[in-house]
């Protein structure tokens, strides 16, 4: 059987241990991460060779190879808070109403009464969050220096004498908003990296013979997330894209501990179990029972 390969990975990283990814609790062999939005994905191999040389031009003798390494690399078109966190090896917190996330905020706003502003939405109270508004003239550039502002609730005043801050006018103000819910902060700090998982990577083999899909199955039981990453942010050219790189270690697959390998290879050909023809096989040829025709007369 010869096949060719077309079609990208749908991939699913397990949890080898027991693991917390945000406020959820992952146990070994739950599925943590689902990733069906990959652009590409490989399996490179690679091997050490040495050889030993001699005789006349030094040519090579005998050769030994070891030190076998396997990389599973995948580029996601997309990306999660939790595949960043993944991919970076962060802590992902959620906020709640005992530790909000503080969010810094900035807008252009109409001043309606003299010194007042009012920016829609509750300004945080944290004593390090602090309010700065700047004045803007009719071509709504910034004029003099930062004034320092104090919030109640949403509304934002400024001691300051003369016409700068004056009704009709507007005002660039930089604060801060405390969100208590439907926010998420990734931490990067020096001493975590990415984890160990257990990756299964579904695609499709196309054989040569009939045209046929059969369904291909990668899986990789001790996978280490390398921590490098790469997060680019452009207005022009193409999307930014998110490379996960992962370190095959050997491991045993879940249906077979009489060895360690580094990856399997899964290919189907025949979806089809038990018994029974398969999908769109040919039936055996039966011929009629001649006592279940009727007898038709001449």
């Amino acid at each position: 059987m010869k096949f060719g390969v077309r079609e990208i990975c749908d991939v699913v990283f397990k949890a080898t241990a027991t693991q917390k990814l945000g406020s959820r609790t992952f146990y070994k062999d739950e599925p943590v991460l689902y990733f069906d939005t990959l652009k590409t994905s490989s399996l490179d191999g690679a091997a050490t060779t040495v050889y030993a040389t001699g005789g006349r031009g030094n040519a090579q003798l005998v050769a030994w190879e070891g030190e076998r390494t396997l990389t599973f690399v995948m580029e996601d078109a997309l990306i999660s808070p939790e595949g960043f966190a993944i991919l970076s090896g962060a802590d992902l917190i959620e906020a709640t109403a005992d530790k909000p996330i503080i969010q810094h905020m900035t807008g252009t706003f109409e001043i309606k009464q003299k010194n007042t502003i009012d920016v829609k939405e509750t300004v945080s109270q944290h004593k390090d969050a602090e309010v700065f508004v700047m004045a803007l003239n009719e071509f709504n550039e910034i004029i003099g220096e930062p004034m320092v502002g104090k919030a109640e609730g949403s509304v934002i005043t400024v001691e300051t004498e003369g016409e700068c801050l004056a009704a009709g006018r507007y005002a660039f103000v930089d604060y801060y908003v405390e969100r208590k819910a439907g926010a998420q902060q990734i931490e990067i700090t020096p001493d975590k990296f990415g984890g160990y998982y257990y990756v299964e990577a579904s695609t499709l083999f196309r054989r040569e013979a009939d045209g046929v899909d059969m369904p291909a199955e990668f899986v990789i039981p001790k996978a280490k997330v390398q921590s490098n990453f790469s997060f680019a942010m452009a207005s022009s050219g193409d999307p930014s894209t998110f490379t996960f790189t992962l370190d095959a270690f050997p491991g045993y697959l879940k249906f077979d501990r009489s060895k360690q390998v580094l990856a399997a290879i899964q290919i189907i050909e025949d979806m089809e179990t038990g018994e029974g023809a398969g999908a769109g096989s040919r039936t055996e040829n039966v011929c009629p029972k001649e006592e279940q025709a009727e007898q038709v007369n001449p």
